[in-house]
């Protein structure tokens, strides 16, 4: 039997893992997993030894969870180190996982990681802890492996499962009748962002721009999806707090991909849901703002000029990204009526963004779990067999 120790930290991560254990099984039928997983994995056959959700801590929120959460890493080294698995896979989470990986590698447990942290855009200083904890790094995008690669990691790029699971084949009619939107006229989805604290930050803004937008275009129609009920009300209440409480906005639960298939133009904070705009073939406008204290920390660490995920995949500007002090109801209002009046933008961009959905749609469970098989190879090579050498 292969005995595979796999920590998923997050829904994202949940999910990527569960698609990963699906393909495994298929070329190993008796692979036994355990670590930490959320339902998606545990129904994929992974048995979790702490719940997932205590480890969904980002940045300095939560901090008082901090010594619980190293007391489940220390729990799961200890675990791991008296009943060794034939292999360790780290699915993102990097603060927690590459330490954990760190101590695995030690103990002569081959180590993989799946998602790279974001080490080729900021505190690149990392990349010396990832080659002493990673054996093998799996990436999403082909330009994380020419950096490892160029670091001297061993990297397999396997494409992103989202680029699998999005088709050509959605209909903007359809997400609209779905929704309940109006089938003519233009529609514009508003993605302030899924947590709280960014809620916090990019409310009110999102609700000026949709009111600049507005009173020079009174036909556009809003739609905004919401994780749960607290960010909506967050959203809510900014639009009784700017008098918007009469804008054309449909609020949603959750279906940010359907309200981002129903629009026309999507209005976004950087992140993962700017991948899945371009994947849908979006034009988009793409802003963050954060503290300017956290603005100041971050930035001496910054190693990029573009932050938002498809001007980064393409090596340049092909969507508006308007950060920090640029991000302006005006400014951002003015990038939406630019795609708005000038169509031959949007069919070029959509053009661009066909051609990166193309390149990242590699079966990257399939290939994932194939990495992992190679990875294992010489750990099961039976004994008293030398394996043949290539001339």
């Amino acid at each position: 039997m292969t005995r595979i120790g796999i920590v998923a930290g997050e829904a994202s991560g949940d999910l990527l893992g569960a698609g990963l254990l699906r393909e495994i099984k298929k070329r190993l039928p008796d692979a036994a997993f355990e670590g930490i997983g959320g339902p998606l994995m545990q129904s994929a056959g992974c048995r979790s030894l702490f719940p997932m959700d205590r480890l969904s801590v980002i940045g300095f929120e939560g901090v008082e969870k901090y010594p619980e959460i190293l007391g489940i890493r220390n729990k799961l080294i200890d675990h791991f180190q008296s009943s060794p698995p034939d292999l360790f896979i780290g699915v993102d989470v990097p603060d927690f996982n590459l330490g954990l990986e760190e101590r695995l590698k030690v103990a002569g447990i081959p180590t993989m990681h799946y998602v790279s942290p974001t080490v080729w855009a900021w505190r690149g200083y990392r990349i010396r802890k990832i080659r002493r904890a990673v054996d093998h790094m799996l990436t999403l995008f082909p330009f994380e492996a020419s950096y490892y690669r160029k670091h001297h990691v061993p990297v397999t790029f396997v494409g992103h499962p989202m680029a699998d699971q999005i088709t050509d084949r959605s209909s903007m009619a359809a997400m609209r009748r779905a929704l309940h939107l109006p089938a003519k006229g233009m529609v514009i989805a508003l993605l302030p962002g899924s947590r709280r604290s960014e809620l916090k930050r990019h409310a009110d803004l999102f609700v000026k721009t949709a009111l600049w937008l507005h009173k020079r275009h009174a036909n556009i129609h809003f739609v905004a999806p919401f994780i749960n009920p607290e960010t909506r009300t967050i959203f809510e209440e900014a639009l009784y707090r700017q008098g918007a409480w009469f804008l054309p906005v449909t609020l949603v639960a959750n279906q940010s991909r359907d309200a981002m298939a129903a629009a026309d133009i999507v209005l976004l904070a950087s992140g993962t849901a700017t991948l899945e705009a371009a994947l849908l073939k979006k034009p988009m406008v793409v802003t963050y703002k954060m503290s300017w204290l956290s603005y100041l920390l971050v930035q001496p660490f910054l190693h990029v000029k573009l932050y938002a995920l498809p001007n980064i995949l393409a090596g340049r500007k092909i969507v508006p990204e308007l950060m920090q002090r640029d991000a302006t109801p005006e400014k951002l209002g003015m990038a939406v009526e630019n795609f708005l009046t000038h169509r031959d933008k949007t069919r070029s961009l959509r053009t661009v963004l066909a051609d990166m959905h193309r390149s990242l749609r590699r079966n990257a469970d399939a290939r994932a779990a194939e990495a992992v098989i190679r990875l294992l190879k010489p750990r099961k090579q039976p004994a008293g067999k030398m394996p043949v050498m290539a001339n």
